[in-house]
């Protein structure tokens, strides 16, 4: 019988269920289960699917065990802000909603107007704001959906529901949490005044957890389902599954002179400090400070990334146009298009149709748009290389040293077109890979805290 960690990393697009075992400094991973996360239009909102996600999670953790796998222990992760809440009897109150929900629309405005200033609010939290941050979202729920907060016993970000519903133990993990605006970013915990003054329950807060302790293990209920009978634990991990990436790469934490890009639906660039940078300047350039593995704090900037190419991809195929990868990049290296668009622009946040956001945002600042497939491939990806040259400059006036490398991380590191069009923008030296780094950096904390490994230099190869 193989040991083996389970990474179960849900992305906004696809979920994965993915075993990793460790022999002699070798991790070999191997993808157990796949399976499609979708948005669900219902009743004026955007939600997901977190019955059919969980479903899946389960689904796939029984194909480990009827693989042959003994499951050391597992580890979730998801993206950032989104959350969910259960009752005093652990039930679900209500399916999470999604943070491209219209309704999350103005949020950042109206608790500005009703609450801190920003200055005050970024001195405390550090987080870059944004409509989703799910403070915001929350102040607006008071007065949207209140039975649902008054009926809450906990608040539980998205890889903290899914382990509760694992286990039965409720607690909220650090670098998740850490997206919310509701920590003090200095001492990570939460920021018990700032919940007060929005009028916020402090008890749906519960207790931070650190990347690296036991959340809890699996319900009897839950070994019967996957077919386990045996003890296994739930470790939390660096949940924000960027925070699980930088650790994979947790060598660039040795210099503040190599920045990350995680690139992926979104694209989060930054650097692993010890220390949150909570200056005015800091906050105008739109850096956050999110939590990472070992209390470090991953300074970066949130960036719209390939969501935009994806949504055209998925509009193309609706077409029945061609969406091949291959032929689309090798269309784009071809096309001389040279227009850029502002990939943060809210009129790409989530439009009917992508391609007719385009091409308005090109007339309304006087430019043509692209007419074929290959052109408005090129313009996204130079337009994100451009918005990544904008975010290098930001971190070169701020940091005590200038940014002299860029390691891409993830499946966007992948993407050729964008690799170069970004090292030419950036005149940066540009590194690929991995592209499994959150699944591996979220086994690597559960091989560390099992003992099987002491740091991430421990891993020699991976196949």
């Amino acid at each position: 019988m193989r040991h083996a960690y389970i990474a179960v990393d849900f992305g906004g697009g696809s979920g994965r269920v993915i075993a990793g075992s460790i022999d002699r400094g070798q991790l070999t991973l191997t993808e157990i289960h796949r399976f499609p996360n979708r948005q669900i239009q219902m009743g004026g909102h955007t939600y997901w699917d977190f019955l059919a996600l969980f479903g899946e999670m389960t689904t796939g953790l029984r194909k480990a065990v009827e693989s042959g796998y003994r499951i050391v222990s597992i580890g979730i992760d998801t993206w950032g802000v989104d959350f969910g809440f259960i009752d005093d009897r652990g039930h679900l109150l209500s399916n999470p909603i999604c943070y491209r929900d219209k309704d999350v629309d103005g949020a950042a405005e109206e608790f500005f107007s009703k609450h801190q200033s920003p200055e005050k609010h970024y001195s405390e939290a550090g987080i870059q704001i944004m409509d989703i941050n799910s403070v915001f979202r929350l102040c607006r729920m008071k007065e949207t959906a209140p039975a649902i907060i008054n009926a809450a016993h906990r608040l539980l970000f998205t890889p903290d529901l899914f382990s509760f519903f694992l286990t039965g133990t409720a607690c909220n993990e650090y670098t998740i949490a850490s997206t919310s605006g509701l920590l003090d970013a200095q001492r990570r915990d939460w920021n018990r005044d700032l919940i007060n003054e929005c009028g916020l329950p402090q008890h749906i807060f519960g207790p931070i957890v650190q990347p690296g302790e036991i959340r809890g293990h699996l319900t009897d209920d839950v070994k019967r389902l996957i077919g386990a009978d045996y003890d296994i634990p739930v470790v939390a991990i660096g949940s924000h599954d960027t925070a699980s990436a930088v650790f994979a790469v947790a060598g660039t934490y040795e210099t503040d002179r190599t920045a990350y890009l995680s690139s992926g639906t979104w694209s989060l660039l930054g650097v692993a400090l010890d220390q949150p940078i909570l200056t005015p300047q800091a906050r105008a350039a739109g850096f956050t400070n999110e939590g990472g593995v070992d209390g470090k704090i991953r300074f970066l900037q949130n960036i719209t990334g390939l969501w935009i190419l994806q949504s055209l991809i998925a509009q193309w195929n609706a077409l029945g146009l061609p969406t091949d990868y291959e032929h689309l990049i090798s269309e784009a290296e071809r096309a001389t298009f040279s227009g850029t668009i502002d990939v943060d622009h809210p009129s790409f946040h989530s439009p009917r149709s992508m391609s007719e956001a385009i091409d308005s945002y090109c007339t309304a600042h006087g430019m043509t748009h692209p007419s074929t497939q290959g052109e408005y491939v090129r313009c996204v990806l130079q337009s994100l290389a451009m918005r990544y040259k904008k975010g290098i400059d930001g971190m070169n006036a701020i940091l005590p040293h200038p940014i002299r490398r860029l390691q891409i991380i993830g499946g966007g590191s992948k993407n050729r077109l964008l690799n170069e069009l970004t090292r030419r923008a950036t005149g940066l030296e540009v590194a690929a890979g991995p592209v499994e780094a959150t699944a591996i950096g979220n086994i690597l904390v559960q091989a560390r805290t099992n003992g099987a490994i002491t740091s991430p230099a421990d891993i020699t190869e991976i196949n």
